[in-house]
């Protein structure tokens, strides 16, 4: 559960006590039945289909590196730089003529006509260092508000957060008749009661959160509902619907959320519907797939992950993000971190020999499946994360330069995109010679917008609960790599 969502009071002038939410509303948010807010399946009302011109995306697919990746040993490496911050990887070509990336992805190299490389994705200061800030900068294009300052990791989701850029997408675009708008998968970062801001829905409304299937390390093949525990694959089928809707509608006596649930009934009925659906079940069942087409994407829940979003685009869900699993507990030990691309010690260990040839094989099979199926000029890829690596090494919390690792650093990053309409073989944005700081700033508000350029999303006008109009997003410009 998400704890307490509640804003402090007074951080949000003109919002009413009536609209504040009641800590329990983290029990609608742990159920991927979504009660009010079964994620994502009702698009806003007067949803108007596509505008025409070069938009190509029909989906995205996010692959969120969670903990902070490194910029300077994945896809920016200095090798003139000194040895104190050029570390040991070296570049490679790829595909395509002046583009390299690390030698340890050898075969995403192979794809690199087909990508576009962002370098110089900088905070500009707005962020605080953290992760939680990170989350919700790249997930929502917008600069984390002062209260990400003042709390820090207690800092939880806010019912008047800006949404995460999923959650935009499923509103703007028109109804799915059997699937939800957008799913995330295969878990939601990070750790209770640390959930971490950005990848809800949040000003937008209940309705609109991401629908969540949840994978497990020990079990990659296995995606579940949560609290529901609905097998993906379609092996328990709600035998006790009225039963299992009688139980929720006892939970959602003690929860004071009437003004935001006024759908809740019918919310509720189409979530079971969907769960029902033999062509929901189909779209979840990664069994189904050859052994040959798995292999592509490897054994690891973060592959099986990846291998699940190119069914869901397959079965036209316009926006899936999948966040890498930080379950791996030799990972965690190995970096002194709380797992995933956190490498606050022995960095280039734990990259060369656990995360980079995981990540290399899911994201290149990825790339790769797509393509061989006609379907990478209508499927956005993004690749980022919440942060990149200090590119000097040597964090002060692992022993140094003695213990190889490389600190948080928000003042530079790269984003990886694909597919969609985006020119591949193609680097916008330049750092300085270190790999410390943009010589070309690209925002987070610039990526989001390029995403929802890609996906031809030009109407980001809403209306708050009072009926006044503003904007998703402001900031930010469209990258000229469409």
């Amino acid at each position: 559960m998400l704890g307490d969502l509640n804003p402090p009071r007074g951080l949000f002038p003109g919002r009413s006590s009536a609209g504040r939410r009641p800590g329990r509303r983290a029990m609608l948010r742990a159920s991927a039945t979504g009660l009010a807010g079964l994620t994502g399946l009702a698009a806003r009302p007067g949803a108007a289909a596509l505008p025409g011109g070069a938009a190509k995306a029909k989906s995205t697919i996010l692959f969120f590196l969670c903990g902070g990746s490194s910029h300077v040993d994945l896809w920016d490496l200095k090798p003139a730089a000194p040895a104190e911050y050029r570390g040991e990887f070296r570049p490679i070509a790829t595909t395509a003529p002046g583009l390299t990336i690390c030698e340890h992805l050898p075969l995403t190299a192979k794809q690199g006509h087909k990508i576009a490389l962002v370098h110089g994705v900088t905070d500009s200061g707005l962020a605080t260092g953290d992760h939680h800030a990170g989350y919700y900068f790249n997930l929502t294009g917008h600069a984390p508000d002062i209260t990400f300052r003042t709390m820090g990791n207690d800092r939880r989701p806010f019912p008047t957060d800006w949404p995460h850029m999923a959650a935009v997408v499923g509103s703007r675009r028109p109804l799915h008749p059997s699937l939800p708008q957008t799913i995330t998968l295969p878990y939601r970062p990070s750790q209770a009661p640390y959930t971490r801001p950005g990848q809800f829905a949040g000003r937008l409304g209940l309705e609109h959160d991401p629908f969540f299937l949840e994978g497990t390390f020990n079990d990659p093949m296995r995606f579940i509902v949560p609290d529901l525990a609905v097998d993906a694959a379609g092996a328990g089928r709600l035998a006790d619907r009225r039963g299992l809707l009688d139980s929720l509608n006892r939970l959602r006596h003690d929860l004071d959320l009437e003004v935001e649930i006024g759908n809740y009934t019918r919310q509720q009925e189409r979530t079971f519907d969907l769960l029902a659906a033999s062509s929901t079940a189909g779209a979840f069942d990664i069994h189904r797939e050859p052994e040959h087409v798995r292999a592509l994407y490897g054994p690891t829940i973060n592959g099986t992950s990846l291998l699940m979003a190119r069914r869901l685009v397959e079965a036209g869900v316009p926006y899936i993000t999948v966040f890498w699993s930080e379950e791996d507990a030799v990972v965690s030990k190995k970096c002194a971190s709380g797992g995933g691309w956190d490498t606050h010690a022995n960095n280039f260990s734990c990259l060369r020999e656990n995360l980079l040839p995981e990540f290399d094989r899911a994201f290149a099979g990825l790339v790769g499946d797509l393509d061989d199926r006609g379907l990478l000029d209508s499927t956005l890829l993004l690749v980022s994360s919440e942060m990149g690596r200090k590119p000097k090494i040597g964090d002060p919390r692992s022993g140094g330069p003695g213990g190889a690792g490389r600190d948080h650093w928000t003042a530079c990053m790269s984003v990886v995109m694909a597919g969609g309409g985006i020119r591949g073989g193609v680097v916008h944005g330049r750092t300085d010679p270190r790999g410390e700081y943009p010589e070309e700033k690209v925002t987070p508000g610039d990526v989001v917008k390029t995403v929802y350029a890609a996906m031809g999303i030009d109407d980001l006008e809403a209306t708050d609960n009072l009926g006044r109009p503003y904007n998703l997003l402001e900031e930010g410009r469209a990258l000229p790599i469409l």
